[in-house]
């Protein structure tokens, strides 16, 4: 089995053009070893535990051989098994194994044959058929590691064969290409991950700048591992339970809530990029919890929700309003210096997403299990939840909208993705949702849909999903999204050849739907208009 849960890009020129190889120093060898006994402590329990409850079924074993030993004149199941393993072994002689063999002139053959032929070298000397010059060796390992200042990194949490790992691609446009530059093991499945440009652990000393993400999985420690070396053992910091020097907890039975750290997955964490030491966490222990990268310690914990938070968004100008969803079928905005000071919307069914709107901070985006989109005014928060009115609501998908994103360079240029695996673009300028593209990628269910953060490759997709597959998708090369928004991007004028990177062999066209289908209502400030669905 194989599926990304959750990707996210890395801007241009961020990454180190070498990144560093991992090295052990004695510092780190004993931070090491510290975990690496914590951790075999913790199996060592888990071990005595399991054996405890085998107890009475060794017992009836033990009954079972006996019985055995009566049935079969005396001799035990196990004593048989004895005997046919000595007959298998008989073939291979074993009580001869280091005799010399003679070969046809009478001459003993070695293990090395006829160690005559062989060259021999004075003491000290090196082979030079097994020894490879160093400097080549490095030269071309150092090649290929280089990031170049206009590659992205695609950072993508996959679980592969019940294996949990962070793969990190380079994305070069202009040569169409994408691979797998290195790849960090996880302690569980990924559920989100949140870029860093703030130094964190031990990386941090003496840097003001960095290339870091913060990991959250079905674990309840956050997980920060730094891009920019390879091969690393363990994360440079880990928030929660475990600390900065211990090795992630399992996941406690108990699901109270805890002011100091979460104690079930962490569903969904935000960056504040106006307070960059301040990372945003939401879990399904129903909080929220805000960190201090400085310190890896929690800072403040909140519980404005009843239920599972699955989605996060800071402000983009008012730095200390966080946006939140959660599956109480509530979104909040609070300004996280206050515990009392939010506003509270309700939907009707359980939120995926929330998204501020980077064009206009005004509003916001929801999006929710039964594959509705609304919009909503912050400026006009309701008395009561259940009075909630949106700008509009959009049925975009008949199943969960799993993936939702804005584009960061065109207004209005939207994405949904779906466990109905399909993704769709939308084109909502004044407030008049119309659908410019429905594409069913081959990646099966859809679980992430992000828009490229740089405004050269702005246009670019990254989409991923249950098939284990992400593939980016160059939408500006999309005859139905060039006429869309050619006015709000001259450079979209004319038609080009289709551009896709990673697409898979077996892809079949027909599965695009470009522009109108069918006119379906979409629910308005000044009543039903009519749309373009799929």
């Amino acid at each position: 089995m194989s599926m990304i849960t959750t990707s996210a890009w890395v801007r241009r020129g961020v990454a180190a053009q070498f990144p560093a190889k991992y090295e052990i120093d004695e510092e780190e060898m004993s931070r090491i070893s510290k975990l690496a006994r914590e951790q075999l402590e913790d199996a060592r329990e888990d071990l005595s535990a399991a054996q405890e409850g085998q107890g009475d079924d060794d017992e009836m074993d033990e009954g079972g051989d006996a019985k055995a030993a009566v049935q079969g004149g005396g001799e035990k199941k196990g004593d048989a098994k004895e005997s046919n393993d000595d007959d298998d072994l008989k073939e291979y002689d074993l009580d001869h194994y280091d005799s010399d063999e003679v070969d046809d002139d009478g001459e003993k053959i070695t293990m090395f044959g006829n160690v005559k032929s062989l060259a021999y070298h004075q003491p000290n000397e090196e082979d030079p058929y097994l020894v490879m010059p160093e400097e080549e060796d490095e030269d071309e390992e150092r090649e290929e590691l280089q990031i170049m200042p206009t590659d992205n990194l695609l950072l993508a949490g996959k679980i592969e064969d019940e294996v949990a790992h962070l793969e990190v691609y380079v994305y070069e446009d202009a040569a169409d290409n994408l691979y797998v530059h290195h790849d960090v093991m996880l302690p569980a499945i990924p559920l989100c991950l949140e870029w860093l440009d703030m130094p964190v652990g031990k990386a941090a000393e003496g840097r003001t700048t960095g290339n870091f993400v913060a990991v959250g999985t079905m674990e309840s420690d956050i997980e920060i591992w730094d891009l920019d070396i390879v091969d690393c053992m363990y994360p440079n910091a880990i928030l929660g339970q475990g600390g900065a020097d211990k090795a992630p907890k399992k996941k406690s039975k108990k699901t109270k809530a805890n002011p100091e750290f979460h104690v079930d997955s962490v569903l969904a964490l935000a960056a504040n990029r106006q307070h960059r030491n301040l990372l945003a966490s939401a879990s399904a222990d129903r909080t929220v919890k805000l960190w201090d990268l400085n310190t890896g310690k929690c800072a403040k914990s909140y519980s404005h929700h009843t239920d599972k938070v699955c989605s996060l968004d800071w402000h983009p100008r008012e730095s200390t309003v966080l946006l939140s969803g959660s599956y109480d079928r509530t979104v909040v905005a609070a300004d996280m210096r206050g515990a009392d000071a939010t506003a509270r919307w309700a939907v009707d069914a359980d939120v995926e997403a929330v998204r501020w709107d980077v064009h206009d901070p005004n509003f916001f985006y929801v999006t929710t299990d039964a594959g509705m989109v609304y919009k909503f005014d912050a400026r006009n928060a309701p008395a009561t939840p259940g009075a909630s009115k949106p700008v509009w609501s959009l049925q975009a998908h008949d199943s969960s909208v799993s993936s939702f994103d804005i584009s960061g360079n065109i207004p209005g240029f939207l994405v949904t993705g779906s466990t109905d695996k399909q993704v769709k673009l939308w084109n909502v300028e004044n407030d008049r949702p119309t659908l410019v593209v429905s594409r069913k990628m081959e990646l099966g269910k859809i679980f992430s849909t992000t828009f490229a953060p740089d405004a050269e490759v702005g246009f670019r997709l990254a989409v991923a999903g249950s098939k284990g597959v992400v593939q980016i998708w160059d939408t500006s090369t999309n005859a139905a999204v060039r006429r869309a928004f050619v006015s709000r991007a001259p450079q979209l004028e004319g038609e080009v050849k289709e551009r896709m990177v990673g697409l898979p062999a077996d892809h079949d066209e027909s599965d695009d739907d470009e522009g109108p289908a069918e006119e379906g209502p979409v629910q308005g400030g000044d009543g039903w208009e009519s749309m373009d669905e799929d």
